[in-house]
């Protein structure tokens, strides 16, 4: 398959490359740094500088579409929030009229998302079917799946990522966490009791592998492990897995005042189940916290 993605060069999208590569695709990568596309994702990948470079004569048997600024590394100013619609939405709706002007449409787009489109639902468990939730995070989401949903309209089936928290040991939320719990720094988040919903980088690459290829695969996926983990069990797991105490509590209050708005991020949280996956047979490689960790961390 000749398969276009955005966002590429991120942690998933190396992956996925590697993964796609591997079974032979011809794979196309959009970045603001063509140069960096053959060193991060492959020699054989093809770069494109931006979206106007796809003409209608180009042609795509899929796209994946990863692009969005990371969402947690700054607070929440309403110049960043524009900063993050525009990375997911508006590239979004400009990746749908490509599709649209191309001559010859993909088969298949999967879009990403995230688990945030919930919005913070305590202990309630989730699965596909669950509404999206409140605040700047959820609305988020919900316009950027309404983005990808437009691309339905010219025949295209579309696959909304509801991603969790990646597990990797090439980069994402554990390259933060690992150095202060190896020094015996690790803390527990607020109360703890915020869901920490979780998946093992190979599974999820392996379930969008799975979703290019099912042609009946459409809406919207949770791309979550089935056992989610609270912040203090998820706070504990890895401090067992570095051999490493974890005594340390960093209070709601704090990070408040530090993060603003988006503290939430680490205060809140969903408990939520891969429902379709499951539906469909999946089996996880890393279905537990424990081994995920290990697998990641040794």
């Amino acid at each position: 398959m000749r398969i276009f993605i955005t966002g590429g060069t991120g942690l998933i999208g190396r992956q996925l490359c590697k993964e796609l590569l591997a079974e032979g695709h011809e794979l196309t990568v959009l970045s603001r740094n063509p140069t960096s596309v053959p060193l991060k994702c492959g020699a054989e990948v093809k770069p494109l500088a931006s979206l106007g470079e796809w003409h209608a004569a180009l042609s795509f048997d899929a796209v994946i579409n990863l692009a969005g600024e990371p969402i947690v590394d700054k607070r929440w100013s309403a110049q960043r929030k524009q900063v993050l619609r525009d990375s997911r939405v508006a590239l979004t709706e400009e990746l749908v009229r490509r599709i649209a002007a191309a001559e010859r449409k993909p088969s298949v787009l999967l879009s990403g998302s995230a688990v945030g489109y919930y919005g913070n639902c305590g202990d309630l468990m989730l699965d596909e079917t669950a509404p999206a939730g409140a605040g700047f995070a959820a609305e988020l989401c919900r316009a950027w799946e309404n983005a990808a949903r437009g691309a339905e309209k010219f025949g295209v089936r579309v696959c909304l990522l509801r991603t969790g928290l990646i597990l990797s040991h090439e980069g994402g939320m554990l390259e933060r966490m690992v150095p202060p719990f190896k020094m015996g720094f690790g803390a527990r988040l607020g109360n703890g009791k915020q869901w920490m919903s979780w998946v093992h980088i190979e599974d999820y690459a392996a379930m969008v592998l799975r979703l290019l290829r099912d042609g009946q695969a459409h809406g919207p996926y949770n791309m979550t492990a089935p056992n989610p983990a609270t912040n203090a069990e998820f706070t504990a797991t890895l401090a067992a897995a570095l051999h490493r105490p974890a005594p340390f509590v960093a209070p709601a209050a704090l990070l408040k005042l530090g993060m603003g708005e988006s503290a939430s991020l680490l205060l809140e949280g969903q408990r939520v189940l891969p429902g379709k996956m499951a539906a469909a047979h999946y089996r996880f490689a890393f279905p537990h916290l424990a081994d995920a960790l290990r697998d990641v961390i040794r």
